[in-house]
């Protein structure tokens, strides 16, 4: 079983930050497909930005240029630096890891952001 916990969520202003932490309960060297996604009220889970096979990394339109994602291998953990965030960027953002077995989803953390 693979456990992954979010956290840095929170409430900011529209414009501010926010760094997104996801800690794996595994060694995440091995693991090419770890990334995050968002899912606001009312809307489906949707790819915010996500680490892919080969070591690149695939963004939603809506975040190019604002957020990016980082992993710190040594620390099993997975960030997701958001800047100039919008209030549509308001959602409950989750972490995902591909493993060969299946997918492994942590709880989520709301980021809530005021215009």
């Amino acid at each position: 079983q693979v456990q992954l916990v979010e956290s840095g969520g929170g409430l900011v202003q529209a414009g501010g930050s926010l760094r997104l932490s996801c800690v794996a309960s595994v060694r995440i060297l091995s693991i090419s497909d770890m990334g995050w996604y968002r899912q606001a009220p009312g809307k489906q889970r949707e790819l915010v930005a996500t680490f892919i096979r080969g070591g690149s990394t695939n963004y939603a339109d809506s975040v190019k240029g604002r957020f990016t994602i980082s992993r710190d291998n040594t620390k099993n953990t997975v960030f997701l630096q958001m800047d100039s965030l919008k209030p549509e960027d308001t959602a409950v953002y989750y972490c995902k890891a591909h493993l060969g077995w299946g997918d492994f989803w942590g709880q989520g953390t709301q980021v809530t952001v005021s215009s």
